[in-house]
């Protein structure tokens, strides 16, 4: 075993720890547990930024390999749940972020190496604002899904009177959860916005024409649409609570659904299990 792939390894390891501790700890109301979940997690991140380090540095076209594309997406996601958890404390993202998080490492593992055709000219701009902005957009639709599942477990709990036993007992109030999709839909849509567009004009160059009536371009545009509903609703008309929850969550089912789904199960330009090159 080379020192590369001991190196992956030890990141599915402190991945997987963190995992479990976090999710024990929240779900047995052990505050010592969480810190050394979040310790492991912390860990785990620092090393799957050496190794995306080591790979963006290697020569060719390692930055157009579907396998980073998942590993980038997992690295993220790790990294969005840290500024949420610094800045509104929600430590609860655990029981879906870390989850999510260690499933796209071992996933990006597991691809073929295919690599996306992009023009060496456009490289820089198509990470920049195709797959940055779009994975970071997915990242915060990950926030609001958590704290929209969250929040509607709550609200069930407090309308139906039931006592709010176990981890329940130490879950942020409402408000803390309707904040927390405020936040990652105001920040996400945004983004998500600037990263179909690019991938639209990337297009244009890459292969003749903007729109090619593929599977994954459809279900980004129909993500689109319902990610611009959720945020006129939250941001324009200031609705909130359990409506735009519910569609926080939707729509972040469909964005993995299109990632886990389409992305290696069609064949298209947008497969990550193509021949490869």
């Amino acid at each position: 075993m080379g020192s590369v792939e001991l190196l992956k390894l030890l990141v599915i390891g402190l991945y997987l720890a963190g995992t479990i501790l976090s999710l024990s700890g929240i779900l047995v109301a052990r505050k010592s547990l969480r810190s050394v979940g979040m310790a492991c997690a912390v860990a785990g991140f620092a090393l799957h930024t050496f190794d995306m380090g080591l790979v963006t540095s290697q020569p060719g076209n390692s930055l157009t390999a579907g396998a980073f594309y998942y590993s980038l997406f997992s690295w993220l996601l790790l990294l969005i749940w840290f500024l949420a958890w610094w800045r509104l404390k929600l430590g609860f993202l655990a029981l879906t972020i870390s989850p999510l998080a260690l499933l796209f490492y071992i996933s990006s593992l597991r691809l073929a190496p295919m690599h996306v055709t992009t023009p060496p000219t456009l490289l820089g701009l198509f990470f920049g604002l195709h797959i940055g902005a779009l994975f970071l957009a997915l990242a915060l639709l990950a926030v609001s899904f958590g704290a929209g599942l969250a929040f509607l477990h709550l609200e069930r709990k407090i309308k139906t009177k039931e006592p709010l036993t176990g981890f329940r007992k130490d879950l942020p109030s409402l408000s803390t959860f309707d904040r927390a999709v405020h936040w990652a839909v105001a920040a996400g849509f945004p983004l998500y916005t600037v990263g179909l567009l690019s991938g639209f004009f990337w297009a244009k160059l890459t292969w003749g024409k903007v729109f090619s009536w593929d599977i994954k371009e459809l279900t980004s545009i129909t993500i689109w649409f319902l990610y611009a509903s959720l945020f006129y609703q939250r941001m324009v008309t200031g609705r909130q609570g359990r409506r735009t929850a519910i569609l926080a969550i939707w729509v972040f089912a469909l964005a993995m659904l299109s990632m886990l789904g389409i992305n290696l199960l069609t064949p298209s330009h947008h497969s990550f299990t193509a021949v490869p090159l």
